[in-house]
């Protein structure tokens, strides 16, 4: 299939499918242990109905929003998604261009394939930074520093990560043992890269496997490897939010709330801005859906921040339902990376005109004019579910 033909986004998961390794796609495919929460984070969406204004003519409709003061042509922005060079050679720049060229958001991860400075020089629109303490404080500092001095416009702060979660997927397919670059413990999974042979050609041509340029330790830049043991040995806590704020002049945005308390908590801490997120899946699975704690959360914090949605979107019909409930604007993940992977920039292209035809096409068939009006009447949720109104 052309990608052009894609007609969703899960026309896309298998075109990537197609191209890329198994190591590869399973790691951004996959979830933590049952991946319970990975399905539920996309199965939820099936329990809201949406209740539409008939007779309503809407020939235009506007999807504009303003999130910490940048105003996007789009409602969402491209999640960040660790390592995606992987997936496509210069795939940060890749879908940072692409995002700015849709009017869409772009988040870079810490645990990137390319330097910062790339990636924005690449970026036509306002693009982020998300930040993990990786390396220690002074490290971090520096991340925060070079980030300020390219012109990145927010910092992103990931709370959920004090260790990586357990991924089966990836020690199923040998992540851990790549990881080591021994060549007798990486023999049993060279197959699977080499069953990619246009994939392989172009990863080695890319330069390999990477290390994170943007994680300066006093030894170069830190090497790929045991994410998960650097992540638990620098956990963000809540008294680090003085210092990152104290070194970074910018606005702050907590990712990783899941409860009223913890919302609260970071407005309380400064945060301009909160993600409602269990990173995909990826961490502690068995965790609510996080459309499910979006209206505890938008009831906890009312106008005192921006509140954005991160988890399982896949159409467009899905951003809809969750700036119903409440969402400034959400985060979109797995979607853009499958078009990466399935194309390298024109796919993440594809994945951004996917999702935002769907919108278009929701909004008019709801009879609403603009994402600005979306409210909580538009949308009906199980019994129980607690209320934004």
């Amino acid at each position: 299939m052309a990608i052009a033909r894609a007609l969703n986004i899960a026309d896309l998961r298998r075109l990537a499918q197609r191209r890329l390794p198994r190591i590869v796609f399973d790691y951004a495919d996959g979830g933590a242990d049952a991946e319970v929460t990975l399905r539920d984070n996309c199965s939820v969406f099936d329990t809201i109905t949406l209740r539409p204004r008939s007779a309503v003519s809407t020939p235009q409709v506007d999807l504009r929003t303003t999130v910490l003061g940048t105003t996007f042509d789009l409602p969402f922005l491209l999640a960040p998604i660790g390592s995606t060079r992987m997936f496509y050679p210069h795939g940060e720049a890749l879908s940072a261009r692409a995002a700015g060229d849709a009017g869409a958001g772009y988040i870079l991860s810490t645990l990137c394939g390319s330097p910062l400075e790339d990636v924005k020089a690449a970026a036509t629109r306002p693009v982020w930074y998300q930040l993990y303490l990786v390396g220690g404080h002074d490290v971090a500092r520096a991340g925060i520093e070079r980030a300020r001095r390219a012109g990145f416009s927010a910092l992103v702060v990931t709370i959920d990560t004090p260790v990586a979660g357990m991924r089966e997927r990836d020690h199923r397919n040998g992540t851990s043992e790549l990881l080591t670059r021994k060549i007798g413990a990486m023999l049993p999974f060279i197959p699977q890269m080499l069953a990619r042979p246009r994939w392989l050609a172009r990863f080695i041509a890319d330069g390999g496997l990477m290390n994170f340029p943007n994680v300066m330790l006093p030894t170069g830049p830190m090497a790929y490897a045991d994410v998960g043991a650097a992540l638990e040995q620098c956990a963000v806590s809540w008294s680090d939010l003085r210092w990152i704020r104290d070194a970074w002049s910018g606005p702050i945005v907590v990712k990783g709330v899941h409860t009223a308390d913890d919302a609260r908590r970071a407005v309380d801490a400064g945060a301009d801005g909160i993600v409602v997120s269990n990173h995909g899946g990826r961490q502690l699975d068995g965790v609510a859906a996080t459309l499910r704690v979006l209206p505890e959360v938008v009831a906890a914090v009312g106008d005192r921040t921006e509140v954005l949605f991160d988890g399982g979107i896949r159409r467009g019909s899905d951003i809809v339902k969750a700036i119903s409930l409440g969402a400034r604007a959400v985060l979109v993940g797995r979607a853009y990376v499958y078009g990466l992977g399935a194309a390298g920039g024109p796919g993440v292209t594809r994945a951004i005109e996917i999702l935002r035809a769907d919108l278009v096409r929701t909004l008019k068939l709801l009879g609403c004019a603009s994402t600005a009006e979306l409210n909580a009447s538009f949308v009906d949720v199980p019994a129980g579910w607690p209320s934004t109104l």
